[in-house]
């Protein structure tokens, strides 16, 4: 233990978050969006934020490039600077579930272990590892934003799917195939399967 560390103590807050909860009417978690890039994953966790929100649910969206324009600007894509990229997600997602927020991460986030270190950051019943289900070809026939050609021609490297491990998740919560089902009914299926646990 560093000698900053030694003199940092934890304040507790004067509000806890079972009295923002029972406030706010509405149990707080992480939706953590992952797949490979192209999937849909920003556009699906964005969907459901409308739903919630239209639902009287505080909720906000943690982007995977919008989150690169500020806190992790400083980070590549190297196998240590995305591990990185996702510690400090899992840090932020865990304050906003503190303070009463439903939040959906949308981050390619390929490693397993890196997904399971931010699920044990938070309790039972907290996190939600939503596996946006695509293939490598049709998220290339999509390439929204042009970035599968320029790996293709070696100008990104260490490209997720092309020059860069994806490991699918194994266990998650929910699954969803966007080469079956359109956005819409995507998104209605993630709130159906909240429902059923309880948690709207």
């Amino acid at each position: 233990m560093s000698t900053t560390e030694k003199n940092i103590v934890w304040h507790d807050a004067s509000v806890s978050r079972k009295e923002r909860s029972k406030r706010l009417g509405h149990e707080s978690f992480v939706l953590w969006f992952t797949g490979l890039s192209g999937s849909g994953k920003s556009t699906l966790a964005n969907a459901v934020s409308r739903k919630l929100f239209e639902e009287d649910r505080l909720t906000y969206v943690l982007d995977g490039d919008n989150v690169r324009h500020g806190l992790n600007k400083d980070l590549g894509f190297s196998p240590e600077d995305r591990q990185e990229n996702i510690r400090r997600i899992g840090e932020v997602a865990k304050l906003f579930v503190d303070a009463g927020t439903i939040v959906s991460t949308a981050f390619i986030s390929p490693y397993k272990e890196d997904r399971a270190q931010v699920r044990n950051l938070l309790n039972d019943g907290e996190f939600f590892e939503v596996y946006v289900k695509c293939s490598l070809d049709t998220c290339e026939q999509r390439d929204p934003k042009g970035l599968y050609q320029k790996a293709r021609k070696g100008e990104i490297p260490e490209f997720t799917g092309i020059s860069s491990p994806y490991e699918e998740p194994e266990a998650p919560e929910i699954v969803i195939d966007t080469e079956e089902y359109n956005i819409e009914k995507a998104a209605d299926a993630i709130l159906e399967q909240l429902r059923e646990k309880g948690l709207l």
